[in-house]
């Protein structure tokens, strides 16, 4: 019983992407992962995603584009 709702409470949580300070900081993408790079290289208020976005035989395909950050809500 224990063991069943600790499978549906990880199933349920929802996956949030890791944060690293450099992109080489990246060492295994996996196809359909996002990684949020914080390196400076987007404008202000924007944060790089590099997501493993095709499978090719020699390895996974990344691709990076800025995305706005997340950050506390304002009224």
């Amino acid at each position: 019983m224990k063991a069943a709702a600790l499978v549906l409470s990880l199933l349920a949580t929802p996956a949030f992407a890791q944060a690293v300070s450099r992109e080489q900081d990246i060492v295994d993408l996996r196809l359909g992962q996002r990684v949020l790079v914080d390196d400076g290289s987007c404008p202000a208020g924007q944060i790089k995603e590099v997501q493993g976005s095709q499978m090719t035989t020699s390895g996974v395909v990344r691709t990076r584009k800025c995305i706005p950050r997340l950050g506390t809500k304002k009224r």
